[in-house]
């Protein structure tokens, strides 16, 4: 039987490379909105992060996913990202 291959993708905070599933998707959408990404579809460019809380404290400290998506992210978006961790 052949064996599927799992797609992994980089956590741009701790530079791990980790299965999608292990990861979330972090999305600056074509008109400049950053959203998170549930489906891991979406169009725009995406950032990966950890799914750890402290993860995305570091992010935020060290502005790691603004340098990533090249755009300012408001303090609503990381509260946002958090919730989603939480769950």
């Amino acid at each position: 039987m052949k064996v599927k291959k799992i797609p992994l993708r980089t956590c741009v905070v701790t530079r791990e490379k980790l299965p999608k599933q292990e990861l979330l998707r972090i999305v600056r959408t074509p008109s400049g909105e950053v959203v998170v990404d549930e489906t891991g579809k979406m169009n725009g460019r995406g950032a990966y992060i950890k799914r750890d809380v402290l993860v995305l404290e570091q992010a935020k400290k060290k502005k790691v996913l603004e340098r990533q998506l090249e755009c300012m992210i408001d303090d609503s978006v990381y509260e946002d990202i958090r919730e989603k961790l939480e769950k």
